[in-house]
């Protein structure tokens, strides 16, 4: 990365999120740029004037305890780079008035913004604000801001007003960073560019970043279509005759949030004063579906959940006081209060689908697993129901199954580190099955 910026003819560095200093002393070695390095943690900035103290002192450094987003660099005629390891802190530990500057950041550079975007993508765009036209600079973050929603914020930065130069990705079976399992891309742009295009290129291996150059050269017009852009790097393959994405014959539905898996489900032989027509048998565990040897026959063992109607003047009259006892229990524990308990239409009524003929696993280090639900159970949020669009007979479902668990690849889905595949509604939409003709066949 140092490479890549000292080949711009730089004469000042900034080091975002400077941490224990390692691009400054980099950098310093190797250059006589001033650099600037910035960390809103005193103990990080103190370890840096340390690291540079041991150096023997380096006057063109300057080393400042600042909250990077809210940094005013003063003015500079040369060239400045931006280089670092944005923090990674996930949008659920952001203060508020985090989000709140994230939100006039985005409006200010025209861009989209997410509340859901962690803290290395505030990064980007408070360099977008930092930078004047002529700067550049290589970050590496977690690669996630390629694929997920939030990362949209991201993605428009580099084709308009961060210029985005290249992306250099570190294949997710890789832990780059010791202590922490996440994925990495490096990322190069030239600040106020309009690109036509980027590199984008894949490796196996921290050693193989270097140097930072190669990959395909992706197109503008695909760059702004793509919702993902690690697909842009896979060939797509040919539909073969006489089939059709899975999203063409049915539906697929993640399960539904209980909002307390704690209060709504129970065991199966709970002893509970809920009537038991509304303990529905349910998947709730992964582990079931990859068990289950592609046929669920039964539901004996699975939990139940507690599905309540919206409207309890359906309970019996003899129904009421257990129903009751019930839910002052769960208020006593705080569930109406929770956000997902404040967002349903009766804060007791989970809402259960009905039971889909396939279940599908979506998260794992493995292939999901597709199971025939011969069993009727219903599912929550960790697994996906599969339902056809028009009935289907028993024979045609087991070949639908079975045709899932021969078509699916890891890249279909979304890679996090360590190897973790995840497969969201759409995605598993698109994966290539028979035809509805091909599946009625004898």
């Amino acid at each position: 990365m140092v490479d890549w910026v000292l080949d711009r003819s730089v004469t000042r560095v900034v080091d975002a999120g400077c941490g224990s200093g390692r691009f400054t002393f980099e950098v310093a070695r190797r250059s006589g740029a001033e650099i600037i390095a910035v960390d809103s943690d005193p103990l990080a900035t103190l370890l840096t004037r340390g690291g540079l103290a041991a150096l023997g002192g380096i006057p063109q450094v300057r080393v400042l305890n600042a909250d990077y987003l809210r940094l005013s660099l003063p003015g500079h005629d040369g060239c400045t780079a931006f280089i670092g390891n944005p923090p990674y802190v996930r949008h659920h530990e952001l203060a508020s008035e985090v989000k709140a500057w994230g939100r006039d950041a985005s409006g200010r550079v025209g861009t989209p913004f997410s509340g859901l975007a962690g803290l290395h993508a505030h990064f980007f765009l408070a360099t977008a604000l930092h930078g004047q036209q002529g700067d550049v600079g290589c970050f590496v973050t977690s690669s996630e801001w390629l694929d997920v929603n939030y990362g949209e914020m991201v993605r428009s930065l580099l084709l308009d007003g961060l210029g985005g130069h290249s992306v250099h990705i570190l294949q997710a079976t890789e832990t780059p960073f010791d202590g922490a399992v996440t994925t990495a891309v490096v990322t190069c742009f030239e600040v106020g560019k309009r690109p036509g295009s980027m590199q984008m290129r894949e490796v196996g291996e921290v050693a193989s970043l270097a140097p930072l150059q190669g990959g395909q050269t992706v197109a503008r017009d695909r760059l702004e279509q793509a919702r993902r852009w690690i697909p842009l790097l896979r060939s797509a393959s040919a539909m073969p005759d006489g089939y059709v994405e899975l999203g063409e014959i049915c539906r697929v539905h993640r399960g539904q949030v209980t909002g307390s898996n704690a209060t709504w489900v129970v065991p199966a032989d709970a002893d509970t004063p809920v009537p038991e027509r509304y303990l529905l048998p349910s998947v709730t565990r992964a582990r079931e579906l990859i068990d289950a040897d592609n046929r669920l026959e039964s539901t004996a063992e699975l939990r139940r959940v507690i599905d309540l109607p919206a409207d309890l003047d359906e309970l019996d009259a003899e129904e009421r006081p257990g129903v009751e006892a019930f839910l002052d229990s769960a208020r006593a524990a705080g569930v109406p209060d929770g956000y997902v308990a404040r967002n349903r239409r009766a804060w007791w009524s989970v809402g259960l689908r009905e039971p889909a003929p396939l279940l599908a696993t979506y998260m794992a280090r493995r292939p999901p697993a597709f199971v025939r639900n011969v069993a009727g159970a219903r599912h929550i949020n960790i697994a996906h129901g599969i339902y056809p669009r028009e009935p289907l007979p028993g024979r045609a479902l087991d070949r639908l199954a079975e045709a899932l668990r021969t078509a699916v690849r890891p890249e279909m889905g979304r890679t996090y580190a360590g190897g973790l595949v995840k497969f969201e509604p759409r995605e598993m939409e698109r994966i290539p099955v028979p035809s509805v003709e091909r599946l009625l066949e004898d």
